[in-house]
């Protein structure tokens, strides 16, 4: 049987930093209440005018396809995950597709919010093991900072803009993608979400009056559900494919709040050097988060390596996934 494996990963963030500093100038805060309570440091921002985050997409796959020396006619599907598209339609896949030149790709968007890594991976692993294709890129592009509230000083230290991309192909080797579990709870709606500008509550001088066009997010609620479930979803995914502590060579979590990420690699056990971390220098990138970590890391991961990756976002939507690691560091 066919496995899908990461044979690429290449990551693109913007130039511009925002750090807290700066952002207590914007918003009552300060380093050490961010610090303190959700671990971030800086954020990267894109202010160009007019590029959203099929930009920071197109970047990514273009760094992918020159750092593996991938011609772009080869790739036969390109799927985008985020949750900040550059419309309602087209789609965000489309746009990236046509400026990376990938001339004989389909391509299209998933929204799984901040799992929106492990999703796709885990799409595009069911391509690859039917056969119907053998070459896919799995983008994950997100200006979080086009719906972030800059008056919230909840949310707004939260979330920064990046991009990152892998290129997915079958192997016979025992590597890849081993195995994921996903879950959805739509009793979290509430909870975490943008109020307005869909076709439950569309946009008018009302709506942006009110400031519904950003995150809301309740961020208790948030924080109790993701710890429990992805908790819950990695020890699933350990117990049913044997693997201890030991066993594991990298955790990676969803980069969305230092405490969360404490919270679960300390009721797992891993040990801290285990655990995959750039939060700091990123902030909560959603879709982005893992494989922006992964890339950052990349130099530390070796062929045979054993890695969980867990995600919990909007919907409320989570998980976790097995994979064995195939490429060596350059």
């Amino acid at each position: 049987m066919l496995n899908a494996k990461i044979s690429g990963i290449a990551s693109y963030v913007p130039d511009d930093i925002l750090d807290n500093e700066m952002l207590s100038r914007m918003v009552d805060t300060n380093d050490e209440w961010i610090t303190t309570r959700v671990g971030v440091k800086e954020r990267r921002i894109l202010h160009e005018e007019g590029k959203g985050s099929s930009y920071l997409g197109e970047k990514a796959v273009r760094k992918l396809l020159a750092d593996y020396d991938i011609k772009p006619e080869e790739i036969e599907l390109l799927i985008c995950a985020t949750s900040n598209p550059d419309y309602r339609f087209p789609s965000t896949a489309s746009v990236i597709a046509h400026e990376a030149g990938l001339s004989n790709a389909y391509a299209y968007d998933i929204q799984a919010a901040c799992a929106g890594f492990i999703v796709t991976m885990q799409a595009a692993r069911a391509y690859i093991q039917s056969g119907l294709y053998k070459k896919i890129i799995v983008v994950c592009a997100e200006k979080m900072s086009s719906m972030t509230d800059y008056q919230d000083r909840a949310t707004c230290p939260l979330f920064g803009d990046a991009a990152a991309a892998v290129l997915v192909e079958p192997t016979e080797e025992n590597v890849g993608v081993v195995d994921g579990e996903f879950h959805i709870d739509g009793t979290g709606l509430p909870h975490l979400l943008m109020k307005a500008g869909g076709s439950v509550k569309p946009a008018s001088a009302e709506t942006v009056e009110a400031r519904e066009h950003y995150i809301y997010q309740e961020g208790r609620a948030v924080y109790k559900h993701a710890v429990r479930d992805m908790l819950s979803s990695s020890l699933s995914v350990m117990q049913r494919n044997n693997l201890s502590v030991d066993d594991i060579d990298w955790f990676v979590p969803h980069q969305a709040n230092l405490r969360i990420i404490e919270a679960i690699g300390g009721r797992i056990k891993i040990p801290s050097e285990k655990i995959l971390v750039n939060i700091q220098h990123y902030g909560n990138t959603s879709a982005a988060s893992i494989p922006l970590c992964l890339d950052e890391y990349k130099g530390r991961l070796h062929k045979g390596d054993r890695i969980v990756m867990t995600a919990f976002g909007a919907g409320f939507t989570w998980g976790a996934m097995y994979i064995i690691w195939a490429i060596d560091p350059r």
